[in-house]
């Protein structure tokens, strides 16, 4: 089993070393549903909505009674997000020690033991060490206590109102609705560089379950980590590869994370579909949409500015094909009534199921331009 280990950004192999048939290679000619596939053809049908690690990720500090409702990245959380008219749920996948593809965000787990609090890397422990943190499935059984570092340092209880166990990548393909797109994060330590065999691994891992579980469920691949974006994209053609960017607002040391257009570079060097971005860094560069139009690329959105339903309605207007949101419930219902598929005798030559643009007035218009940079500042 190949080990975890850090090196120099120059000692990373070029990924042109990849087999030009790797193992998954026979699996690119299946089709995803809710998706159309091909460099010049690849676009997303209509806008979508996705559910940020499920119904919503967990802010344990904040009044809002939302952001603690369901243990985020859990399959309680997939299904009670499955109940709003939503088009998929994202949701961040790490592999265990023994290669088992596991959903959880944080790079490392949080727990106590005799007053004393201890962490250990998601990726250092076997399934069976992960599993026993939280909720047991069994009720005899009990788990270690699972902790949360917040924003301000602090480390508390991982309470929430809705609590459930930790999961698996198979588990979720098996138990929620097989209509639920996944948006699967391949999820990395920021602060580590990746050799190219321990990526293939990973990779190898989560697609082999993804193969055997997907059918006919649509799916979409997104990755912050560049060269784990480019390398899913090398091992399989079946789904959409999409790389996560910040987007400027914030720098690293790997400068293709580091703008819009050094993702568009990446996504056009490496036959990428889409981009992610954090919503502020589009609204703080909106000229960049257009660009990323030209190159045929599909751009996805995430961050709190998606929970405000008149930041969704600008970008519904800038041509953006779709957010990641926390609040599932009000974000759905107000895309819904913002979106109504036009009817064939409100234009013409128009197919079954086509979207309308949102209507506003000047007036409406004006304020959410000035709404939009308030925002920002928050």
């Amino acid at each position: 089993m190949m080990a975890l280990k850090a090196v120099h950004v120059s000692d990373v192999p070029n990924l042109d070393q990849v087999p030009e048939n790797p193992s998954f290679s026979l699996y690119s000619t299946r089709s995803s549903k809710g998706v159309e596939l091909g460099r010049s053809a690849y676009r997303i049908p209509k806008f979508l909505v996705i559910g940020h690690r499920g119904h919503g990720m967990n802010v344990l500090q904040s009044s809002d009674r939302r952001m603690r409702a369901f243990k985020e990245n859990s399959i309680s959380s997939f299904n009670a997000a499955s109940c709003f008219p939503i088009d998929f749920i994202e949701f961040d996948v790490q592999v265990t020690r023994d290669d088992c593809p596991v959903i959880f965000h944080d790079d490392v787990i949080l727990s106590e033991e005799n007053g004393t609090v201890f962490e250990k890397r998601v990726t250092d422990l076997t399934l069976s060490e992960f599993l026993g943190y939280g909720p047991q499935r069994e009720p005899s059984k009990q788990g270690k206590p699972l902790l949360r570092k917040i924003k301000n340092g602090n480390i508390v209880n991982w309470d929430v109102e809705t609590d459930d166990t930790l999961c698996t990548l198979q588990e979720a393909f098996q138990q929620v609705s097989p209509s639920m797109g996944f948006n699967i994060e391949l999820k990395f330590d920021d602060h580590i560089v990746y050799d190219q065999d321990y990526l293939f691994r990973v990779l190898q891992a989560i697609l082999q379950v993804v193969f055997e579980y997907a059918n006919d469920r649509p799916i979409i691949f997104s990755s912050f980590q560049p060269d784990a974006a480019l390398l899913v994209k090398k091992l399989q053609s079946t789904y959409p590869v999409f790389f996560l960017t910040n987007g400027g607002t914030e720098i690293y040391y790997d400068v293709r994370r580091n703008s819009l257009e050094d993702a568009v570079k990446l996504c056009l060097e490496g036959g990428l579909e889409g981009i992610v971005s954090e919503v502020k860094g589009v609204f703080r560069n909106p000229g960049a949409v257009t660009k990323i139009k030209e190159a045929k690329l599909s751009l996805l959105t995430y961050g709190k500015l998606n929970n405000v339903p008149e930041a969704v309605y600008m970008q519904n207007l800038m041509g953006i094909d779709g957010v990641i949101v926390d609040l599932v419930k009000e974000i759905s219902e107000a895309v819904s009534n913002m979106i109504k598929p036009l009817k064939a005798d409100e234009g013409e030559s128009l197919s079954e199921g086509v979207e309308a643009k949102p209507q506003f007035s000047p007036r409406e218009l004006a304020f959410l331009w000035k709404l939009i940079p308030e925002l920002i500042e928050l």
